[in-house]
């Protein structure tokens, strides 16, 4: 058992070091929690401050903290972030030298380290946990432990052998945290890492902040600028691909376009990567370009959007990517255009993968869970909610919650479109299909008898669009499917004899002729967002400094301060020391560092002679 700790000092941590008064949601219990020596799993929205549950514990605990998080650039972001509020914290991975490697080691070893961050396959190495063991370690903390399970989107082999770190220190405390986790994986996770004694708190999954919109795929690249140029002018994004190779074309047309625009995938150079994170991060860029690479290694709170131009792999992939717009509580929108390609090429991956049955079962409901969600005339958040058994009143923050989407009676246009596919042989694709029941003859078409069979021309009342809609959602509700083997051809399943035989009922929903793009809106998140008008020439001014001690110190500008924090700063307009302490956000060793140089913006600063005096 780990020493415990005087809640109190928990409260005073919290004012010195990140200049906060009070914990956020679930923070002060699981901080209590954890200082008292107990286990937990937590599982928490992005954005709602989890790495602070183990943050805080490790400066009050006498030994060491080790945190074991999958991504090299999410580890220099966190000591980078630690290092401006004098909390001392290093990471070992593969980006330090022989000789930066032993330094970290020999700090670790005089106790001069409060946090070190590792990932897992250098946690379990033979070396590594030889070294562990001459330690005195106080804390595991396991981030990404989603990350362990093989049911869940992105699975590490190498998170299962994390077991072998208790065993070294079997008396640490072990703390599991995770955005993105529902019930299976989360029982998963306790099993995996010997939690499941471990007390489980869930801080629900909403983001209240965030407006979501998943739209079909029907203008190209024109659909794509409307949506960023509605966005506020010189807003950060993230735009995820599927491929690398589209990475790279979208990124080079959005830059002739006009916008500032890099790619990010795993098959740039790693320096070449580093530099685009970079300059994502420190405003020289506004929109990455990225495959799901980038995912977890965005830690940049102001990213105002997130645009998918393919389809995720899950529900859980959606959220955990949508989750790295808004983290700084404000307004953000998240939209996802898709297509019925997407569909097919998401079914052929799934069944053409050399996955065990069992794990194929599992993908194909996942996939069939976010097919759901695209496809839902309900609530957006509600069915996202739903996924991961958490609830939530119409939302009035999504596209089918402000533009409300009508349901038909389909069941005739199904069995017209199943009866296509039976006739002719299942092996064809939408646009054939289409073709014979619009009665659109040619020459393949009459070579192989199609234009002759009963079906042929009886469904000449729907346009080509709307009979795209139909085969689209008969592959989404599970009717039809392609086969890997089949060359974009549609198959029966087993639900398609009931319904083509009249069995059943079919509703659809009718595909709005446009999708919304407009700006998202601030929701009934529980952090306030900077609206436009709280963004006073003070307040700009104050940016324009925080700018230049970032260049300076080569770090993010938010790694200075938060919006938020400046916001408070033009309100309150400290003209002291003492002062600018009680601003939020401002810790001591930041107002060691910073306060004389915000000061003198705070002081000098006139406000601008009002229009036409």
């Amino acid at each position: 058992m780990i020493e415990t700790v005087d809640p109190a000092q928990a409260q005073a941590q919290l004012r010195a070091i990140w200049g906060f008064s009070e914990f956020r949601g679930l923070q002060g219990e699981i901080v209590g929690h954890v200082l008292a020596g107990g286990q937990a799993l937590v599982v928490m929205p992005t954005g709602s401050g989890k790495s602070l549950c183990y943050q805080l514990p490790a400066t009050l605990l006498d030994g060491l903290t080790i945190v074991i998080s999958p991504l090299i650039a999410l580890m220099q972001d966190q000591v980078r972030a630690l290092s401006q509020l004098g909390v001392p914290a290093a990471a070992l991975n593969s980006s330090l030298s022989l000789d930066e490697q032993r330094q970290v080691e020999r700090r670790v070893a005089s106790g001069e380290l409060k946090l070190l961050y590792v990932a897992p396959e250098r946690a379990t190495s033979p070396g590594f946990l030889r070294r562990l063991a001459e330690w005195q370690v106080s804390l595991f903390a396991i981030d990404e432990a989603h990350c362990v399970s093989q049911w869940g989107h992105d699975f590490r082999p190498e998170y299962m052998q994390l077991p072998e770190l208790w065993q070294v220190h079997p008396q640490a405390g072990r703390l599991a945290l995770t955005a993105t986790a529902d019930k299976v994986t989360r029982r998963e996770i306790a099993v995996r890492l010997g939690l499941d004694g471990a007390r489980m708190f869930l801080g629900g999954f909403d983001r209240p902040n965030l407006r979501y919109t998943i739209a079909l795929r029907d203008g190209g690249k024109e659909q794509i600028l409307r949506f960023l140029r509605n966005q506020p002018a010189g807003s950060s994004g993230v735009v995820y691909c599927l491929s690398r190779r589209k990475v790279e074309a979208t990124a080079e047309w959005l830059s002739q376009s006009g916008f500032r625009a890099l790619p990010y995938h795993a098959g740039l150079d790693q320096e070449v990567r580093s530099r685009h994170q970079a300059a994502f991060q420190c405003n020289e860029t506004s929109i990455i370009v990225a495959t799901i690479a980038f995912g977890m290694g965005v830690d940049k709170p102001d990213v105002r959007f997130v645009l998918h131009l393919d389809l995720p792999k899950s529900v859980e992939a959606y959220y955990q990517e949508t989750g790295r717009a808004g983290r700084d509580g404000q307004p953000a929108e998240v939209c996802l255009f898709y297509g019925l390609q997407d569909l097919v090429t998401l079914q052929q991956m799934t069944e053409a993968s050399s996955a065990p049955p069992e794990i194929k079962r599992v993908e194909r409901a996942k996939l069939n869970a976010l097919l759901g969600l695209c496809e839902t005339m309900r609530c957006r958040r509600q069915v996202l909610l739903e996924y991961f058994d958490d609830s939530c009143e119409p939302c009035g923050n999504c596209d089918t919650c402000l533009s409300p989407v009508t349901g038909w009676d389909a069941t005739e246009p199904a069995r017209k479109a199943l009866s296509a596919v039976f006739r002719t042989g299942q092996r064809f694709g939408v646009a054939y299909l289409t073709g014979v029941l619009r009665g659109q003859s040619d020459e393949r078409m009459r070579g192989l008898g199609h234009d002759q069979i009963p079906t042929f021309g009886t469904g000449q009342d729907l346009g080509e669009k709307e009979w795209q809609s139909v085969f689209r959602q008969l592959i989404a509700h599970g009717y039809l499917w392609a086969p890997p083997d089949a060359n974009g051809g549609l198959a029966f399943t087993a639900r398609s004899v009931g319904l083509l035989k009249g069995q059943e009922q079919l509703q659809l929903r009718r595909d709005p002729v446009r999708a919304s793009t407009s700006r998202a809106r601030s929701g009934s998140g529980e952090r306030r967002a900077v609206s436009s008008d709280e963004r006073t020439p003070l307040f700009d001014a104050l940016r324009v400094e925080r700018t230049r001690l970032a260049r300076e110190q080569g770090v993010p500008p938010y790694m200075i301060f938060h919006d938020s924090t400046l916001v408070d700063m033009a309100r309150q307009r400290p003209s002291t020391l003492s002062d600018l302490r009680s601003v939020s956000g401002v810790g001591q060793t930041k107002l060691d560092r910073y306060g004389e140089a915000f000061l003198q913006v705070l002081n000098s600063f006139e406000e601008p002679a009002a229009q036409g005096a």
